[in-house]
């Protein structure tokens, strides 16, 4: 599954950015039925995970985040997006747009956030 993250940029502290994933080449079946995920991965750090949404539309948040970004799905559009709010400059990261169904993991090319002082 091909994977298109977009919406990535630099922003100052304290601002918003909003993040979209699409998968245009996947049929509805296909991308309603996966988990979708956005991951960031900072110099130097592991990938982490930082929000995801079930194929039901539950939510789960990295601590860090809580508050402060929302995920949301689209299954019609076959689009997930990450709106950031308050960011700080711990959120810089490249931010990574993933599908999970099963065993099957795909990951979109990143998007890079940069959130100065």
């Amino acid at each position: 599954v091909q994977l298109q993250a977009s919406g990535g940029g630099l922003v100052q502290a304290g601002g918003s950015l909003r993040l979209s994933c699409a998968a245009p080449r996947t049929i509805f079946s296909v991308f309603s039925v996966a988990d979708m995920g956005w991951y960031r991965q900072a110099p130097g750090k592991q990938r982490e995970l930082v929000a995801v949404i079930t194929a039901s539309g539950s939510t789960n948040y990295a601590d860090s985040v809580k508050g402060r970004f929302t995920i949301s799905r689209n299954n019609s559009r076959k689009t997930v997006s990450l709106q950031m709010n308050s960011l700080k400059p711990d959120d810089t990261a490249v931010y990574y747009c993933n599908r999970k169904e099963g065993q099957t993991s795909d990951w979109g090319q990143g998007t890079q956030v940069t959130v100065s002082s």
